[in-house]
């Protein structure tokens, strides 16, 4: 996908109504992305967030200089799963599987990634083994958008599994999606927003 067609389907991507499960078909993504294993709340998930963040901050001024007003910070983004179904649904958070990842379209080349990456290590030191450009492609997917206090998220993950999913005759066909459409570390719970994304067949 080029910089326009993404930038013209941004609200399709991230922005699902709320309060409603919406299908989309995702098209192929490139991302920047760290891949790990074991509880969301360790010091190696957070290390991958601060990485990737990091980077954004050393491309974001050349990036929004060739794009101008058209320049969009794309948000965070993670995939969780099991070795097996029930790793995930029993929510053994430690025999998770995760990628942490922010959206890298082709208005970012692989040299402007590289030398950012250079910046970084200065700062960070060595970067994660697992650091690299990807592109993924999620297809049909079902999602929506939750604002607020993310102790409902395992709510709406219950009706999206065990209610809706199954009334429409589909299965989840790839890892669970979040995307944090703002900082829940400088967001008041009440303001907080995400989209739960899981692609289907």
């Amino acid at each position: 996908m080029n910089v326009e067609e993404f930038l013209d389907r941004l609200n399709d991507l991230y922005l699902p109504p709320e309060n409603a499960f919406t299908f989309i078909d995702v098209p192929e993504i490139r991302y920047a992305a760290i891949e790990g294993r074991g509880n969301p709340e360790s010091e190696e998930f957070e290390q991958a967030r601060k990485w990737l963040f990091s980077i954004v901050h050393v491309i974001k001024p050349v990036v929004k200089k060739r794009m101008g007003n058209r320049y969009a910070e794309p948000p965070l983004e993670y995939l969780f799963w099991g070795d097996n179904d029930q790793d995930f649904i029993s929510g053994d958070k430690d025999c998770w599987n995760w990628r942490v990842m922010i959206a890298f379209i082709d208005w970012i080349t692989d040299q402007d990634f590289y030398n950012a990456v250079g910046v970084v290590e200065q700062k960070l030191g060595q970067a994660p083994v697992s650091l690299q450009l990807v592109t993924y492609n999620e297809g049909k997917s079902v999602q929506i958008t939750h604002i607020g206090d993310y102790s409902k998220v395992p709510e709406i993950c219950s009706e999206l599994y065990e209610d809706f999913l199954p009334k429409n005759g589909l299965h989840p066909a790839g890892p669970y999606h979040e995307i944090y459409l703002n900082d829940p570390n400088r967001t008041a719970p009440a303001k907080r927003r995400m989209v739960i994304r899981q692609p289907v067949s």
